[in-house]
C-alpha cells in the first residue's frame, strides 16, 4: 500500500426529514445564497422548504444553474456574490448545481488572477466562502469532496479542478428527494459512480487489500441495487444504498493508498464538452472500450475484479473478455448504451477528442495509473467504442 494522508471535513446528514438540522449547520450572521437549477426544484416544494429553515438568516436565491455549466455563465453568478457580499452558499440539487457553487466560492476570494485559470492553469483556490449542499440526484460524489468539473466554453472542453477549500461543511442527503429525478439520470448516476471506483480499484496491485474490498463491496452493491432503482423508483432503501455508495466511490477513502487513473473520465469529458452527450453515459460509453484497449497493462487487476466482482475463477484472457462484457453488459442493462454509434458518431471524431487532450501534457498531466495512454491508445479507445 502506497503512503497517504486523508482529510474529510465535509459532515454527512444522512435519512429522511433531515432537513430540520439545516440552520444548525450553517455559520451564525450568514447572508445565504440558495442555488439550484431547474424549475423542478421548486415546483417539488423543495426550495420553499428550504427557505421555512432559513428564517434565521438573510437569504437570497438563484436558480437556473445549467446542466455542464460553463466558467462564462458562472461568472455572473460570481459577481452577483460579490455585490450582495454573500457569505455562505447552499447548494440544492445535484452535481451540475455544486460544482458551480463550489466554483462560484472560490472564484469570487480568487484573487492570482483571472478565474478561469484555476481551470485553464490549474492554479489552485486557497480559499473559498463556505458552502453547503442539500442533494437530489446522486451521482457525482462531489457532495463530499473537494472537486469540481466547469465547461469553458473558449477551450470546448470540462476542465477538472481541486482544492481543499472548496469542500462543503456538510451534505444532507436524503434518499426521498432523488425520486423524482428521470430515471435516465438516476441510471447516469449509477454508471458514473461505477467509473469512479473503477478508476481508482481497476489499476495495478500495491496490497491494499483494505480499499481493494471496500471498492468491491461497492461494485457489487451497484449491481445488485442498480436495476432495481429502475424497477422500483420509490424503494427508499434501494436508493439510500445507491446514494451513500456514490458518497463513498469518490470522498477519497478508496482512492488513498493505491494508484489511479481517470483517463476514462477526460475522455469522457470531451465527449459531452463537443457533442453534449449526459457524462454518465459517455462513462458507459468509454470504459469497456478502455478496459480492452489497457487489459494487458491491467490484467491482474481485471483477474481479479473477475473474480471477485462477477465470480469468474478462471485465470485466463478469456475471463478478461467475459468480465469487460459482464460490464458492458450491466450498464446496457440499465439503459446506458456503449457505443457511439447509438449517438451517431463515429471514428470521425478522433481528430477532436486528440486535439482536447493534447494541451494536458502542458500541466503536467499524464493518461493511465502509469502514465502510459498515449493519443495513439486513445484512439484505440474511441475505435473500440464505435
Amino acid at each position: 500500500m502506497n503512503q497517504f494522508e486523508f482529510k474529510n471535513p465535509t459532515k454527512l446528514i444522512f435519512g429522511q426529514q433531515q432537513l430540520d438540522k439545516l440552520p444548525r449547520e450553517i455559520p451564525t450572521s450568514s447572508k445565504v445564497l440558495i442555488i439550484y437549477g431547474g424549475k423542478s426544484a421548486k415546483k417539488s416544494g423543495l426550495i420553499n422548504e428550504v427557505k421555512t429553515h432559513l428564517t434565521d438568516f438573510e437569504y437570497g436565491e438563484f436558480g437556473g444553474i445549467s446542466p455542464n455549466p460553463t466558467y462564462e455563465n458562472l461568472m455572473d453568478l460570481v459577481e452577483l456574490v460579490k455585490l450582495e457580499n454573500y457569505t455562505f452558499l447552499l447548494a440544492v440539487g445535484g452535481g451540475s448545481v455544486i460544482d458551480a457553487t463550489k466554483f462560484v466560492a472560490a472564484a469570487t476570494l480568487f484573487d492570482q488572477g483571472d478565474p478561469v485559470d484555476m481551470l485553464i492553469k490549474q492554479i489552485p483556490a486557497t480559499k473559498a466562502i463556505p458552502i453547503g449542499t442539500i442533494l437530489t440526484l446522486s451521482g457525482t460524489g462531489t457532495e463530499m469532496n473537494g472537486e469540481a468539473v466547469i465547461s469553458v466554453k473558449k477551450e470546448g472542453s470540462k476542465i477538472p479542478f481541486q482544492s481543499s477549500a472548496i469542500y462543503p461543511m456538510f451534505s444532507i442527503l436524503d434518499p426521498s428527494y432523488t425520486y423524482s429525478a428521470p430515471l435516465e439520470q438516476v441510471n447516469n448516476g449509477i454508471v458514473d459512480t461505477f467509473v469512479h471506483i473503477m478508476e481508482q480499484y481497476l489499476t495495478y496491485p500495491v496490497n491494499a487489500k483494505v480499499q481493494d474490498r471496500f471498492a468491491e463491496g461497492l461494485l457489487m452493491t451497484l449491481i445488485e441495487e442498480g436495476p432495481k432503482a429502475i424497477k422500483q423508483p420509490t424503494n427508499y432503501d434501494v436508493r439510500a444504498n445507491l446514494m451513500l455508495t456514490s458518497t463513498l466511490a469518490i470522498n477519497g477513502l478508496i482512492g488513498s493508498g493505491v494508484p489511479q487513473d481517470w483517463s476514462t473520465h477526460m475522455i469522457g469529458h470531451c465527449l459531452t464538452a463537443f457533442y453534449g452527450i449526459d457524462h454518465g453515459k459517455t462513462m458507459g460509453i468509454i470504459l469497456p472500450a478502455m478496459l480492452e484497449v489497457q487489459r494487458v497493462e491491467k490484467r491482474e487487476k481485471l483477474l481479479q475484479y473477475a473474480e471477485r466482482v462477477w465470480g469468474l475463477t478462471d485465470k485466463s484472457d478469456e475471463t478478461i473478455t467475459l468480465a469487460i462484457q459482464k460490464t458492458r453488459d450491466f450498464f446496457e442493462s440499465l439503459g446506458s448504451s456503449t457505443r457511439l454509434t447509438s449517438y451517431s458518431l463515429g471514428e470521425e471524431i478522433i481528430p477532436d477528442i486528440l486535439r482536447a487532450l493534447e494541451p494536458l501534457a502542458a500541466l503536467n498531466i499524464k493518461l493511465g495509473e502509469n502514465g502510459t495512454l498515449t493519443l495513439d491508445k486513445v484512439a484505440q479507445v474511441i475505435q473500440l467504442a464505435v
